[in-house]
């Protein structure tokens, strides 16, 4: 019997769940999230649903930078959090993860 821990799609999401708590000690810390320096560098957005209602996660900088309204820390990884334990879409997971790349624990497999 597999144990889900084992499992690769279980490793991504432990990697990128430990670096999310990284970034939020980043923000305590008064520091800039490696999340948030992603979606300066344009690789990703979180954004506000059009609706209003939730967030979305999208793949490079897809709304003009006066229409944007920057979603809080806590709030985008809440967010990203939820979608991996409750969703797992794998290629936004491997999204998120790729913020990361440079960190000991990556792995080129879970390249977007």
């Amino acid at each position: 019997m597999t144990h889900l821990e084992d499992t690769p799609t279980a490793r991504l999401d432990e990697f990128v769940l430990a670096r999310l708590a990284e970034d939020e000690e980043r923000v305590r810390n008064g520091e800039l999230p490696l999340l948030d320096e992603a979606e300066r560098r344009g690789r990703l957005r979180i954004m506000h649903a059009g609706d209003g209602d939730g967030l979305l996660l999208a793949g490079g900088p897809v709304e003009a930078m006066a229409d944007r309204h920057p979603v809080p820390f806590a709030e985008k990884a809440e967010f990203l959090r939820r979608e991996i334990r409750d969703a797992h879409d794998g290629t936004s997971v491997k999204l998120i993860a790729s913020v990361y790349e440079a960190h000991p624990d990556w792995r080129d497999e879970w390249r977007p």
